[in-house]
């Protein structure tokens, strides 16, 4: 995960904090986020049951949302709820989010979303190769995105597997 990404707002939480990825279509301010997303959190509950969601900003475009009781004691209605919330505040903000099944990869000109179906061709022409660095979307808990999982060569990806794509060799092997 690059440096300027800032997981202080998850300090309290535990590893296990069960964890959401949601990318917006373009990049947005921490602070245009702000006021809905913590308006979204602070109403969160579902039969009683008030949740403890923190959020933070990665890449100036990826809503990292980390919530401790849900890895435990999961609620589809409650997730499902929250993320209704996410797509509601985008288009408040007029925001489009990305298909979660879209790849998200980091090319010299920035990030860039790419279509399952469009993958073999990008290798193909060489826009993706083993060592281009794709952001997981789909990680788990929170201990994941701290042991720096989020960010992984395309080799070391479900990509990798499937299309059998090596890593690159380095210059010193």
């Amino acid at each position: 995960m690059p440096a300027s990404a800032s997981l202080t707002a998850f300090a309290a939480l535990p590893d296990d904090a069960r964890l959401w990825l949601v990318a917006f279509d373009r990049p947005v301010a921490a602070g245009r986020l702000a006021p809905e997303v913590d308006a979204l959190l602070g109403r969160w509950r579902h039969k009683g049951v008030e949740y403890r969601g923190s959020w933070t900003l990665l890449e100036d475009r990826i809503l990292a949302i980390a919530e401790p009781t849900l890895a435990s004691n999961p609620s589809g209605c409650a997730i499902d709820g929250m993320l209704r919330g996410v797509r509601q505040l985008a288009e408040r903000l007029g925001l489009g989010l990305l298909d979660p099944q879209e790849v998200l990869a980091r090319l010299p000109e920035g990030l860039r979303a790419f279509a399952r179906a469009d993958l073999e061709a990008r290798l193909a022409d060489g826009t993706l190769v083993g060592g281009t660095p794709v952001l997981d979307l789909a990680l788990l808990t929170l201990g994941d995105l701290r042991k720096g999982r989020f960010e992984r060569p395309l080799a070391a990806t479900w990509i990798g597997r499937k299309y059998k794509i090596q890593a690159p060799v380095s210059a010193g092997a």
